[in-house]
C-alpha cells in the first residue's frame, strides 16, 4: 500500500504551530491557545479544583488537543511531530493548570514524555511549587507481559482515563484521591493494536516503517514501535479473533463484567472497515457474558495517516460509570 508523503503543510519548522493556531480559532468557544505551545480550556475551572496536564508529541491528532475542556483536561503542552515536549514547556503547562488544588501530570509512558514529565517536576522542586505529583499512564498489552504492567507503552486505551479522571476533577477531590483514581482506570484498561501500513513523516518525508500489501502487524505502537510480530493480512473476523482473546485473558476479564469499548482508527480506515470489526468484537464479547456499558468508534488517538486501528477495553463499575457519562466538553467528546 502506497503511503502518501505529500502533506498540504507550509514550512515543516511552522506546522506544530500553525496546526495549534488553527485547531485555537476552530474550537474558540472551548480552548484557547497559550505561550510555550500551550493548549488550555477557554474558561478555567474553578478556583480550588485539582489542575490536569499533558504533554504529546504532535501527529495523533485529535489526542491530545482534542481532550481539553471541561469534564476533561485542563492543559495540553504540545511537542514536534512524536517528539514529548520539553521540560520548561511542561512547567509553563504546570502553572496555566494550577487553580490552587493540585496540578497532576498525566503521562502516556514512552522514554521521552516521562524523562520531561520528571524533569519539569525536578524544576517545581527548585521552584518551590509542591503540590504537583505525576502517574504514569500505559494499556498496551504487546510492549510487556503480564505481571510487568508498568513497563507498558501509553496507547489509544488512555482514552477512557481522559474522560473518567476529568470529571473527577470536576468535583472536590484531592491531588491524591485524583492520581488514585488515574491508576485505578489504567489498572482496568487493556488495549491492542494492527497496523497494515505505515506513514510518512511531515517533517523529512520519510516511511515511518515497510510493511507488504499483504502484511498486517499486530501490537505495533503509536510511533511504530515493535508489537507481536507480523503475519498475512487476515479478514477483518479472522482479526479480532485473533486479537481480542489475548485482551480477555490478561485484566482478566470476566463473565459478568461491563467494559467501555473504543475501536480507534490509527488514521486512514474507513468507517465501513470500523463497523465491521466493531460488529464482531461486540458478537465475541456477548459470547463470553462481558457487556459492553459504551462504545466509541471513529479517529481519537491517530498516528498520522496510518492504516491499523486499536480495540481498547476498559473494565468499569458503578463509580467510573458516573464518571462516563458526567458531562463534558472537548473537541472531540461533546456529545458526552
Amino acid at each position: 500500500m502506497a503511503v502518501r508523503k505529500h502533506k498540504l503543510i507550509n514550512r515543516p519548522e511552522d506546522l506544530v504551530d500553525e496546526m495549534l493556531a488553527g485547531f485555537c480559532a476552530a474550537y474558540g468557544d472551548i480552548v484557547r491557545c497559550g505561550d510555550n505551545r500551550l493548549v488550555m480550556r477557554a474558561e478555567p475551572k474553578a478556583p480550588g479544583k485539582v489542575g490536569l496536564v499533558m504533554g504529546s508529541g504532535s501527529g495523533h491528532e485529535p489526542a491530545m488537543l482534542g481532550w481539553v475542556g471541561e469534564g476533561l483536561l485542563d492543559v495540553v503542552v504540545a511537542g514536534e511531530v512524536f517528539a514529548a515536549p520539553g521540560p520548561d514547556n511542561m512547567l509553563a503547562g504546570i502553572r496555566a493548570a494550577d487553580r490552587g488544588g493540585g496540578v497532576l501530570i498525566c503521562v502516556s509512558h514512552h522514554a521521552g514524555d516521562r524523562l520531561n514529565a520528571e524533569l519539569a517536576l525536578e524544576l517545581c522542586e527548585i521552584e518551590g511549587i509542591d503540590n504537583v505529583d505525576m502517574v504514569l499512564l500505559y494499556d498496551d498489552i504487546s510492549s510487556a507481559p503480564k505481571g510487568r504492567e508498568s513497563e507498558r507503552r501509553g496507547t489509544a486505551g488512555l482514552f477512557f482515563i481522559w474522560k473518567l479522571l476529568g470529571a473527577y476533577c470536576e468535583g472536590d477531590v484531592s491531588l491524591a484521591a485524583a492520581k488514585a483514581l488515574a491508576e485505578k482506570v489504567r489498572d482496568n484498561t487493556r488495549s491492542l493494536a494492527v497496523s497494515l501500513s505505515s506513514c510518512a513523516s511531515p517533517m523529512t518525508g520519510e516511511t515511518m516503517f515497510a510493511l507488504a500489501a499483504d502484511e498486517m502487524e499486530i501490537g505495533m505502537g503509536l510511533h511504530g514501535e515493535m508489537g507481536r510480530g507480523r503475519q498475512k493480512a487476515l479478514s477483518a473476523d479472522e482479526t479480532i479473533d485473533l486479537m481480542l482473546p489475548p485482551l480477555l485473558a490478561d485484566l482478566p476479564y470476566q463473565t459478568g463484567d461491563e467494559t467501555l469499548v473504543l475501536l480507534n482508527n490509527s488514521g486512514s480506515l474507513t468507517l465501513m472497515e470500523l463497523f465491521i470489526l466493531y460488529r464482531r468484537a461486540a458478537a465475541r464479547l456477548a459470547e463470553a457474558g462481558i457487556r459492553v456499558y459504551r462504545s466509541w468508534i471513529g479517529p481519537y488517538a491517530t498516528t498520522l495517516e496510518t492504516a491499523g486501528f486499536a480495540l481498547a477495553l476498559c473494565r468499569v463499575d458503578e463509580q467510573m460509570k458516573a464518571l462516563w457519562d458526567a458531562p463534558a466538553n472537548g473537541a472531540y467528546m461533546k456529545q458526552l
